[in-house]
């Protein structure tokens, strides 16, 4: 790794604002922040704070930012910080801007365009690396240099210890995988199974219980990767066990949040539009997407229940713990279940 970079954060918000400050740490590197807020831009630039997320933290002085697209030509590592929902559309209006020889950090958590990941979405518009980073990150935590860690995935291993030396001597501490498509997966399965936590927790405030469908929750979870071309031990990294623990048992976590909300009966029209619900989109493609292929039998899958608790307008909630115990758990090889 060169020992000084030009890295490019795309995006403004608390994940693109918390890696800046992690990467600044290094004062060879030049840090930019891509944004189109100006406020933002201009508190970073004056003040050496985001006002807007992060007000009482300073950030390092080799953070800057800017609106000027024209920066991703001259970055040799952009990192995309920006809604899943986005990414593609960015990088396609954008793509003349990017430099050809830099490495593409995914830092979002879900599907890109026609419900396939973002990654498999890139590969399509550009001819470079694309490199996913996730793991069980609340972004207040990283800024404040609290130990988090993190999956790096990579088709190409080459890349591997270029972020070990791009995060060395940081908060950040790393494991690595191959299996990108996994690593993506798990990101997204997670949002879902919180939600079916958050419920659960909702109802009941057992350790027992909670304790059984986590159990059951990261069987399934397992059990899908395998199924759309992950790795089943992808579930242990970073990115799988961790996140998941991190988003189903964290009241910070939006999508325990949500089930939480389901669960006490609060689950309205305004909270649908207005709340950021990666889990519910991600139920929605997921069930989806399982009704075209075979051997995954939808009714023995707590999925399938929330599905159903998000598209049919009678559902009773007061039912949903009940449901779900009833269900078949998915049985493997590797376990038997009583």
């Amino acid at each position: 790794m060169p020992k000084s970079l030009k890295i490019c954060l795309v995006g403004s918000g608390a994940i693109s604002t918390a890696f800046a400050q992690v990467l600044g740490k290094k004062e060879q590197h030049t840090i930019d922040i891509l944004s189109i807020e100006e406020e933002v831009i201009y508190s970073i630039n004056q003040h050496h704070v985001n006002h807007k997320y992060f007000p009482t933290i300073p950030l390092n002085e080799n953070i800057r930012a800017t609106a000027d697209k024209e920066i991703l030509k001259e970055s040799d590592v952009i990192f995309f910080g920006i809604p899943s929902t986005a990414i593609i559309d960015y990088v396609t209006e954008n793509k003349k801007f990017i430099n050809p020889d830099a490495l593409l950090v995914n830092l979002a958590k879900g599907f890109g365009n026609q419900n396939n990941t973002i990654p498999q979405n890139l590969e399509r518009i550009v001819n470079q690396p694309v490199i996913s980073l996730k793991g069980p990150s609340f972004a207040r935590e990283i800024i404040n240099l609290v130990p988090t860690g993190m999956t790096v995935a990579s088709k190409n291993s080459k890349y591997f210890d270029f972020f070990k030396d791009l995060f060395q001597d940081t908060n950040i501490f790393l494991d690595f995988t191959n299996d990108v498509v996994g690593v993506e997966l798990s990101s997204i399965l997670k949002n879902i199974y919180a939600i079916i936590i958050g419920i659960v927790d909702a109802h009941y405030d057992s350790p027992n219980l909670r304790s059984l469908v986590l159990t059951r929750s990261i069987n399934e979870m397992r059990y899908l990767l395998s199924r759309f071309g992950g790795k089943e031990k992808t579930i242990f990294n970073y990115c799988g066990f961790g996140d998941f623990s991190l988003t189903a048992l964290n009241d910070m976590s939006r999508n325990r949040t949500l089930g939480l909300l389901i669960g006490k009966g609060f689950f309205t029209e305004y909270i649908s539009e207005k709340v950021v619900l990666e889990g519910k989109i991600a139920t929605n493609v997921f069930v989806e997407k399982i009704a075209t292929k075979r051997n995954i039998r939808t009714q023995d899958l707590m999925m399938k229940e929330l599905y159903r608790v998000f598209n049919e307008k009678d559902y009773d909630i007061s039912n949903f713990v009940k449901n779900i115990l009833a269900a078949k758990p998915i049985k493997e090889d590797l376990f038997t279940w009583f």
